[in-house]
């Protein structure tokens, strides 16, 4: 069975994991600060907090930014169920927007009409690693009529004097939009490095600052340590950095969102190469994949560039013509049958239980619906071979044979 989307495991990750373990340092410590300057260096943005998870980064950059009960955060319908969690989580509303036909990102031009005296934030999300259309976001919400309409209730938001775009990249490390690094986007960026993504350090994230003057994102990030560090004013690291330096204090009922050492080794190792080796290689299973279904009149091939844009090739997903939901279940099962493991990204928030109790309706969502009901992600890691391709592309095909067009 050819998997979906193993993890790249090898001796360089065991031997620098290894070195932690040894080092007697296996929580905070000098790994992780040394991944979240290199990962500064990767994105060009001034200063990048390693967490636990992409979800922690997402809540946490909310928090610091004060959403809270009665705020609106704008978010796709078409994103994993995190995006949206994380907003429940502070109780703010989740006011969701349908996604365009063509990319599964947002639809921008639905923002402005969704925008109210409530809305304090947006959360693109860079699905599949294809980078929103950030540029038209911060037309609309610096237009001199959106932000009349904007309400500050803290000195953050008095500050920003708009609404925040908080990226939900968890899927583009290493995308670009207008030659720019997904880092430099938007006002924070938080991606994802759970063991399915392109860089993994079996579970965590990172949060990417690069909030404008008058913010000092060396302090937001010094904030956002604490306030997921349980609220304690010192790391573990830093209790050791002098024979009196024991104390701390806790400055606020903060979470527990840290990065481990452990994860950060494995980290390092996987950013040193990521550019020049992982990145290519993925672009490489995509291209093979174009190659092969580009003269299939039934597929629809996933954009992963465009004249503003090229993914991290994170997930191909592959869309097949004029079906509906239950036949592409139907196919997925053969696939499956022929010893190919494919997914399905995503389910519309609306289809999904917790979401229907609140009281979204698919309906509304019509774009988001029609495009799952259609897509099969095909598998894509490192040691994907071109033979393995090849049996990818003909158990897709001959499971289209078997299912539609008998």
């Amino acid at each position: 069975m050819i998997p979906f989307s193993p993890p790249r495991i090898d001796e360089d990750i065991i031997a620098e994991v290894t070195a932690a373990m040894r080092s007697g340092w296996i929580t905070t410590g000098p790994r992780t600060r040394q991944f979240e300057k290199m990962l500064c260096e990767f994105n060009q943005n001034p200063a990048t907090l390693c967490v636990n998870s992409a979800t922690a980064g997402l809540e946490l950059a909310l928090r610091w930014f004060g959403v809270g009960p009665g705020d609106e955060v704008i978010i796709p319908a078409y994103t994993y169920c995190a995006t949206a969690n994380v907003v429940l989580h502070c109780g703010a509303t989740p006011v969701m927007l349908d996604v365009c036909p063509d990319t599964f990102n947002i639809d921008v031009s639905q923002i402005e009409e969704k925008i109210s005296a409530c809305t304090k934030c947006i959360i693109p999300v860079d699905i599949a690693g294809l980078p929103a259309d950030y540029n038209k976001i911060y037309e609309i919400i610096t237009h001199e009529k959106v932000q009349r309409k904007f309400t500050a209730r803290n000195a953050n938001q008095r500050k920003l004097g708009r609404i925040l775009v908080l990226s939900d990249a968890a899927h583009s490390l290493g995308a670009l939009y207008h030659g720019k690094p997904t880092g430099l986007l938007c006002d924070i960026t938080v991606f994802s490095f759970h063991a399915v993504k392109n860089l993994t350090t079996a579970e965590g994230g990172a949060i990417a600052f690069n909030l404008p003057e008058p913010f000092n994102n060396t302090e937001v990030y010094k904030y956002c340590s604490v306030l997921g560090l349980h609220g304690q004013n010192k790391d573990a690291l830093e209790k050791t950095q002098g024979k009196a330096n024991w104390k701390y204090d806790i400055m606020m009922p903060g979470y527990k969102t840290n990065m481990t050492d452990i994860q950060a080794a494995m980290g390092l190792v996987e950013l040193k190469r990521y550019k020049n080796d992982t990145l290519n290689k993925r672009k490489q299973i995509f291209e093979h994949y174009h190659k092969y279904f580009d003269n299939r009149d039934w597929a629809i091939l996933p954009i992963s560039n465009t004249p503003q844009c090229e993914s991290s090739y994170h997930v191909y997903m592959l869309r097949i013509r004029d079906i509906d939901e239950q036949t592409r279940d139907a196919l997925i099962h053969e696939i499956f049958s022929l010893g190919v493991s494919v997914n399905v990204h995503f389910q519309p928030l609306p289809l999904l239980s917790a979401f229907k109790y609140l009281g979204y309706r698919i309906d509304d969502f019509p774009v988001a619906y029609g495009n799952y009901c259609n897509e099969i992600s095909l598998p894509v890691y490192y040691d994907l071979n071109s033979e393995l391709c090849n049996t990818v592309c003909e158990a897709v095909a001959e499971a289209y044979k078997r299912i539609v067009a008998q």
